[in-house]
């Protein structure tokens, strides 16, 4: 069992947990919940003895971590997955924790078994995925088969199989009498694997409740009603029949009906009593997600903002005008080596272009207007023939090579 009593931790004028008290009981998955920021991390590695707390105390079996004989065989941990020597097989990255805390070799080739790693025990841990680095790290967690274990995001980076594999697994061991303390932002997962919810929000306890009375008590249940396009008449009947039956109807987007605070054997009811028949009648239970967004709403320290996207949008090009031609000329039309710019039309800046000092003003013929610095004839006439072509040094030095390089 893992009991927290007034944890607290702060590091300078930041505080990141504050007063907190819980316990884990053994026998039960128990998932730790909060925001980014919420002091989840900083709370197991108070546990694991690798950060000490302000004030208060956190004890495993009535001992502080430090204090446990031969801890690694007692308790068990995944925090980083990362936290392993590149270099190093997987096998002798098992076999140098084995030996350290005097676990038999024959154990390594076990917990590789166990996390289906046997395969590519021999090849060098920094060539792993980021998947197969969480199985490592699992099985570190279990080489010593601890009776207690905490797990920081277990299931990142694995695929569908795996995930289902770590699932089956926190409940195996939890069957077995084990004490599990799982950290997870995957609301999904948690709903399937944990028995009970310890959640936090900036440092401080919000709820310690089993799942199912965690649901019940952030989040409402409601029916789904709703009724055939074009009988307004009859909706409006049913609506205020519900009203009067002491239910809130709430219009939803799509034209369906909200209905809280009425069964649906009752709803029934009084839909055949208005006369009102009925394409759906649904029950809508909350899941663990909307439970937990509605309780963390006001903890929530990040928070994104929409993109304006300001100065990058660009105007859509008029009809029958491609960028790079000029206007009335289809699509096919070839473009002169110097391309067109209209006079009355000037070329947008770029975004956050750096600030130069203007170019010397180039000698131009009487009528030539400039763009970006580079000479501009002006349209040809109708049916004139087209200008000579630059010369190479004009070409190098002033004239872009193509439509896209003059904008």
């Amino acid at each position: 069992m893992i009991e927290a009593v007034g944890l607290t931790k702060s590091y300078g004028a930041k505080t990141a947990v504050y007063n907190l008290t819980f316990r884990v009981q053994p026998g039960k998955v128990t998932g730790f919940l909060g925001p980014n920021g919420a002091g989840k991390s900083t709370t197991m590695r108070m546990i694991l003895g690798l950060d000490h707390p302000t004030g208060g105390s956190v004890t495993i079996g009535g001992y502080p971590y430090r204090q446990l004989p031969n801890a690694p065989r007692q308790v068990g941990a995944l925090l980083d997955a990362n936290a392993k020597h590149g270099g190093r097989s997987a096998r002798a990255h098992l076999l140098c924790l084995a030996q350290l805390s005097g676990i038999p070799a024959a154990r390594v080739d076990e917990v590789l078994g166990v996390v289906g790693l046997s395969d590519v025990a021999r090849r060098r841990s920094k060539a792993f995925s980021l998947g197969m680095g969480q199985r490592l790290g699992i099985a570190a967690a279990l080489l010593g088969d601890p009776q207690v274990l905490l797990f920081d995001e277990p299931v990142n980076g694995l695929d569908p199989e795996g995930i289902l594999w770590v699932r089956t697994l926190m409940r195996r061991l939890a069957a077995e009498g084990r004490t599990v303390f799982v950290s997870s932002h995957l609301m999904s997962e948690m709903a399937q694997t944990a028995d009970h919810l310890i959640v936090i929000g900036r440092g401080q306890l919000m709820a310690d409740l089993p799942v199912r009375d965690f649901i019940a008590a952030n989040s409402t249940d409601f029916a789904r009603v709703r009724t055939p396009d074009g009988e307004d008449a009859a909706r409006e009947a049913l609506v205020k029949a519900l009203g009067e039956a002491g239910g809130q109807v709430h219009p939803e987007a799509d034209g369906a009906l909200k209905v809280v605070g009425l069964a649906l054997p009752r709803i029934s009811d009084l839909a055949h009593e208005a006369g009102t028949r009925l394409w759906e009648l649904s029950p809508h239970q909350a899941s663990l997600e909307e439970a937990y967004m509605r309780m963390t709403q006001g903890a929530v320290d990040f928070r994104s903002t929409a993109d304006q996207r300001v100065g990058l949008v660009q105007q859509a090009p008029t009809p029958g005008h491609a960028p790079g031609y000029p206007p009335g000329h289809a699509p096919g039309y070839a473009p002169q080596q110097q391309p067109y710019v209209p006079t009355q039309q000037p070329v947008p800046a770029r975004p956050q272009a750096v600030p130069a000092q203007p170019p010397a003003p180039a000698p131009q013929a009487a009528g030539a207007t400039m763009a970006l610095g580079v000479p501009a004839l002006p349209p040809p006439p109708q049916g004139a023939p087209p200008p000579p072509a630059a010369s190479p040094e004009q070409t190098a030095d002033s004239v872009p090579s193509s439509p896209q390089d003059a904008r």
